[in-house]
């Protein structure tokens, strides 16, 4: 089992769980990204970008945002398939109960890496859009098992704003 620790970006102003063994790695376009020593492929990256609005519905419910999400996937010469498995909503930390927190998961099959399992999150704060990616690899010969599953849905769960003081 993956055991987790807290990573809290206090610039960026974000915090989430991040698997212990991961080791974090420099990557332009990423604030922060972490890899699995063990499999590169299996990854974590979150990116912070200035944005117009100041929520996510201003942008559109989850279903929209997982739809575009999906189309951008199969626009990329290396995807061969993308299928949406689930998508939600749920409040962040602001203390206000405007943080309104997207949670995506789907299914993309790629010539580079194989299949793979995406869980993705995104939340506007301050006028910055966050967004978390988890990719891990879910082939045939080596499926997400329920506990790795788990343990990232944890860290898709844990991530948030921190609360401004």
């Amino acid at each position: 089992m993956l055991e987790l620790h807290r990573y809290t970006d206090s610039k960026e102003g974000f915090t989430l769980l991040v698997p212990s063994s991961w080791i974090k790695v420099d990557k332009a376009g990423a604030t922060v990204l972490f890899e699995d020593a063990n499999k590169k492929a299996n990854n974590l990256g979150v990116v912070v970008s200035p944005t117009r609005i100041s929520s996510l519905g201003e942008f559109g419910t989850p279903q929209f945002v997982v739809a575009k999400l999906i189309q951008a996937e199969k626009r990329k010469e290396s995807t061969k398939e993308a299928e949406v498995i689930s998508f939600s909503e749920r409040s962040g930390s602001d203390p206000g109960g405007l943080n309104q927190v997207y949670e995506f998961e789907y299914k993309v099959d790629s010539t580079r890496g194989g299949p793979k399992r995406v869980f993705s999150a995104a939340f506007v704060s301050s006028k910055k859009l966050y967004l978390l990616n988890i990719t891990h690899s879910d082939g045939l010969d080596n499926p997400l098992d329920s506990e790795t599953r788990m343990v990232l849905e944890n860290v898709l769960h844990s991530f948030d704003a921190i609360p401004s003081t």
